[in-house]
């Protein structure tokens, strides 16, 4: 089980308003955590601004982008402000919302494994399944329970990020237990399963056809790469987008290993995702295209073209082929 450092607790009592900011386009792990961190300092008297650069473009988080604003508004800002980075490695990572937050005084609470931040509140365990577990702890730590309200938001995000308890083993006990207080305190695991994979658009469904169309195997099959063009984004928009639907689709393929998605997001810049089942570690290959994140989920953005990169995508997980 994870410690809450203490100075991390020190740190939400020395400051009376908090700015809290996560990573560009977001998921139900970070903005999960954002407001349940952000309700519960409220709770404490404390005042919190939600800070997201987006774009929100997955269907599930859509309804919470009025909650969050691009950047930090200077003239908000005084000597009792402070930074809350959530989900990510410092605050190079939170994109263009990064400019109006750097000189504040900050703490990163993330679970991602290739974080290596180490300041004395910071609260970075990449064992555990996702950053709302952490904001879990924290509440825990400091001798309180989530609301009902908080414990569906830190639900939502543990269940985003473990894909509703699938990417989990033997060793997942203690998220269990999390999950169970969770439920003990009011959340709903219907309610959020429903959250996570209904109102599904009939465009997202044709992309996924067609991205599955494009399907290419390497390593005997081993490694599958595909990729989303342009036109498919002006054609189906970004609302058409199921990743998780994707890649649970692919992983079903008798004997997959790994994934990786291209996609091109303008004439010369991509975005890439990648997932692996066990063995295979994606985090080696995303670190070295300047990305991060878990040993079996992790993503990036790179300039380039489609056909630029996935020969060396290609090339890079050979070593963990050979």
């Amino acid at each position: 089980m994870n410690t809450v450092p203490k100075a991390l607790l020190d740190f939400i009592g020395r400051y009376e308003h908090f700015v809290i900011a996560s990573h560009r386009e977001p998921d139900g792990d970070c903005v999960g955590s954002s407001l349940a961190l952000a309700s519960y300092l409220a709770r404490k008297g404390k005042r919190a601004s939600l800070v997201s650069a987006g774009p929100f473009k997955r269907p599930e988080i859509r309804e919470f982008e009025p909650l969050f604003v691009q950047k930090a508004d200077g003239a908000d800002l005084t000597p009792s402000t402070a930074l809350f980075v959530l989900d990510c490695s410092g605050i190079e990572r939170l994109g263009d919302a990064a400019a109006s937050v750097e000189s504040l005084p900050h703490a990163i609470v993330d679970h991602h494994a290739t974080n290596e931040s180490s300041g004395s509140a910071d609260y970075v365990a990449g064992s555990a399944p996702s950053t709302t577990v952490l904001v879990q702890d924290i509440i825990e730590a400091a001798g309180d329970t989530p609301t009902r309200e908080e414990a569906e938001l830190l639900l939502f995000g543990l269940c985003t990020d473990t894909g509703f308890f699938r990417h989990l083993d033997e060793r997942a006990s203690e998220t269990f237990a999390h999950a169970s207080r969770l439920v003990a305190a009011g959340a709903n695991p219907k309610k959020t399963f429903a959250r996570m994979n209904g109102g599904k658009s009939f465009e997202s469904r044709i992309l996924i056809s067609r991205i599955l169309s494009r399907m290419t195997r390497y390593y005997d099959g081993r490694l599958v790469v595909s990729s989303e063009t342009i036109d498919d984004t002006r054609e189906y928009g970004l609302e058409g987008r199921d990743s998780d639907s994707l890649y649970q689709l692919i992983q079903a393929i008798r004997g997959v290993e790994a994934i990786v998605i291209v996609r091109q997001e303008s004439e010369t810049n991509c975005s890439v995702g990648l997932r692996s089942l066990d063995r295979v570690d994606v985090s080696v290959v995303a670190t070295a295209f300047g990305g991060g994140g878990h040993r079996q989920a992790s993503g990036l953005n790179t300039p380039g073209t489609i056909d630029e990169l996935i020969p060396r995508f290609v090339e890079a997980f050979k070593p963990q082929f050979s």
